[in-house]
């Protein structure tokens, strides 16, 4: 590929990639340029992504990998921990590039265009839940790291995937799971003809109850229908999917009940606590290529409901009663993602231009309220809230020689807060409005490697009842409003190579600055200020084919985060995870028709402070999983996943804080969640 026609080859394919990965095809302009075609982990994105932090999964990693839980699908995200405190109904505790990301914060997930991060929630800003997610229609995972991405906005600083599910499958999938501790799970799924289009069909059932004292009679249901028309390259599609959960929750305990409760690590202080939750979203994509360039857009509609009962205190602040909250949230929720590209020359240099725009509005009810075994009896605070936010943006992507290319846009937001309170002084409305730059440069390729550069401001917006409380609805003391929306500057430098044959590697150098950690926070009603902080760290990332049979992948990833500022109480961000180890072994017979499959997996958590002195510590949590299957034929298959093959006793999570097991027994002290024990489930398919 020489010459100005291959230099612009090259360029249209760096531009178009983000278009076609819904299909794990990506496509380019120009007739003779090779279609890049996703199924692993993406083994060449050579000239293709803009920083060495950015990937691609496909579908055949993803059915190569024992899940316990949907979420972990971000775990194929190198570095990104999805774990949880509470029952498998909520949504995952997710860590990634030294941030306890609670449910969402910071990290901006997308499925099939549609946002999931839920803002302004009652269990915490950002909340992403990704119970509604069928893992076996999952073609692609878009992962990015950093604000340099103008696409990228609200709650992305740290990083963002886009996972999209598959237009079509090659046959009907029907399959049936049952294994330890109640665990129950039954998959219907296809893609038959229909109207020149195929109609995407899946229909999920689960049941679990967990190692848990108080069982979580945990129930799923899930639902979706996707009509398609059109090919990779132009058509459109419309999607509805719905989803529906009830769950009893095993909370996190404090390590002074494990040898007072029954079932010790596995018990719970109040067997009452628990939820259910609904979603359901409605969107019509459309994706076009025609002379003027290339484009996508998305409308979407929702409506989400949680419903969630728990208990972290115990009897510090009732002894009475006890400390149970009830947390309700329900919304609806709609608007618009599109763009379009246009390609031209400059002189010699051949350049995409990229115009979108993003809008999106919620109407939310929310409330948090006191109860005792699920009974309410008090209300902390009760609120109707308007959100609308309006991003419009722009980047220009350039290649001016065969080894060195750009990409640079700004991204304007736009926010109004409406509140309308229980208590009329945290009532109002409120606007807001940040411009933020990006800019990335790619040098290379030499010798099959890259050296690639990003910088950028983003930000995360704040619930918007923090941004209008003006009195603290817990004690009545006078509270100082939050920004409405945070400014983040982020920087890293990387290097993607090919060298050795097979094996793709990358190392990437990032920092990530936060004006104010200040969030709501859920449990209590009101608005904790937290500093400035700033994060910085290397990650390692690497996947190997050896041979046909045979694939290894290997993820390091190091940060060191601190406040910004001075303070008698330390500089250490609690529960900021500062090591993460996850690798893999995968093996597959090369007939794709029959044979052998399996893969070992192992996740080390490390340690991490859990106060600001860095005097108590969390423990590290290791965790090794496993799945063997065979393919007696095109038509059926039998696998066994095992999940903490060594049944360690490690925690999915730690904290520290103050709660009381009895009335008048306050005590500081470490909570954790248990791993589940070892475990195991047994699935046979049928694909037809």
């Amino acid at each position: 590929m020489n010459g100005r026609n291959g230099i612009r080859r090259v360029g249209r394919r760096a531009a178009w990639i983000g278009a076609f990965a819904a299909s794990g095809t990506l496509l380019a302009d120009d007739p003779d340029l090779r279609q890049v075609v996703i199924t692993g982990r993406a083994d060449s994105l050579l000239e293709i992504s803009r920083t060495s932090s950015e990937g691609y999964v496909g579908r055949d990693h993803l059915d190569q990998r024992p899940v316990q839980r949907p979420g972990e699908v971000l775990e194929t995200v190198p570095g990104l921990v999805a774990t949880q405190h509470s029952g498998n109904g909520k949504a995952n505790q997710y860590f990634l590039r030294g941030f306890n990301l609670d449910h969402g914060t910071d990290f901006a997930t997308t499925l099939d265009g549609i946002p999931v991060n839920l803002p302004t929630h009652a269990h915490g800003q950002g909340y992403t839940d990704l119970n509604p997610l069928i893992p076996e229609l999952v073609d692609t995972v878009h992962y990015r790291k950093g604000p340099y991405f103008a696409d990228v906005g609200d709650f992305g600083s740290a990083g963002a995937a886009d996972i999209r599910y598959v237009r079509e499958l090659p046959g009907t999938l029907v399959s049936a799971s049952g294994g330890s501790f109640g665990y129950a799970r039954g998959l219907v799924a296809g893609s038959p003809h229909a109207g020149g289009g195929h109609l995407l069909y899946a229909l999920e059932a689960q049941h679990e109850d967990g190692p848990w004292v108080r069982k979580s009679d945990s129930q799923k249901y899930n639902g979706l229908m996707k009509y398609s028309r059109g090919d990779a390259a132009s058509g459109w599609s419309a999607t509805f999917s719905g989803y529906g959960g009830r769950w009893h929750s095993t909370d996190q305990i404090p390590v002074s009940a494990v040898d007072v409760i029954p079932g010790r690590r596995f018990g719970t202080l109040d067997p009452s606590d628990g939820g259910d939750s609904q979603r359901y979203t409605l969107a019509l994509e459309g994706h076009y290529d025609q002379e003027a360039g290339h484009g996508e857009w998305t409308v979407f509609a929702g409506w989400n409901e949680l419903d969630l009962y728990s208990n972290f205190t115990y009897f510090l602040d009732d002894p009475v009663r006890g400390d149970q909250f009830r947390q309700r949230d329900e919304r609806t929720f709609g608007g618009l993602r599109g763009h379009h590209t246009w390609h031209y020359d400059i002189g010699l240099v051949d350049v995409s231009s990229t115009a979108g725009l993003q809008i999106r509005g919620d109407s939310i009810d929310n409330a948090l309220e006191r109860s005792q075994s699920r009974d309410v009896f008090g209300v902390t605070r009760a609120d109707q809230v308007g959100q609308v936010s309006v991003s419009p943006y722009v980047e220009t992507a350039a290649r001016f020689t065969p080894w060195f290319r750009t990409q640079a846009g700004v991204r304007a937001d736009w926010y109004s807060f409406d509140v309308e309170s229980d208590r009329p002084e945290n009532s109002g409305t409120r606007t807001d409005f940040l411009s933020s730059p990006k800019l990335t440069a790619v040098f290379g390729p030499w010798a099959k490697t890259e050296i690639s550069i990003g910088a950028g401001m983003g930000f995360h917006s704040n619930d918007g009842r923090g941004a209008l409380t003006r009195i603290d609805p817990v004690s009545g003391d006078p509270a100082d409003r939050v920004d409405p929306l945070v400014r983040t500057h982020g920087a890293e430098i990387g290097v993607r190579t090919l060298a050795v044959p097979g094996l793709q590697s990358s190392v990437t150098f990032w920092m990530l600055d936060i004006d104010s950690e200040l969030l709501f926070v859920g449990d209590a009603g009101s608005t904790e200020a937290s500093r400035p902080s700033r994060r910085y760290g290397v990650e390692f990332a690497n996947y190997w084919k050896v041979g046909s049979w045979v694939t290894l992948d290997a993820d390091l990833s190091l940060s060191h985060s601190r406040f910004r500022d001075e303070d008698p109480a330390g500089t250490y961000i609690p529960g900021s995870v500062r090591s993460v180890v996850a690798a893999g072994v995968t093996v597959r017979d090369p007939d794709a028709e029959k044979g052998f499959f399996g893969s070992l997996r192992l996740r080390y958590f490390g340690p991490r402070p859990l106060e600001e002195s860095n005097t108590r510590r969390s423990g590290e949590t290791f965790l090794l999983n496993a799945q063997l299957g065979w393919r007696f034929n095109r038509t059926w298959s039998v696998a066994v996943d095992a999940f903490n093959l060594l049944d360690r006793a490690d925690s999915d999570i730690d904290y520290f804080y103050e709660s009381a097991i009895t009335p008048g027994a306050a005590l500081e002290q470490r909570h954790f969640h248990p791993v589940e024990p070892i475990s195991a489930r047994i699935t046979v398919s049928a694909r037809f």
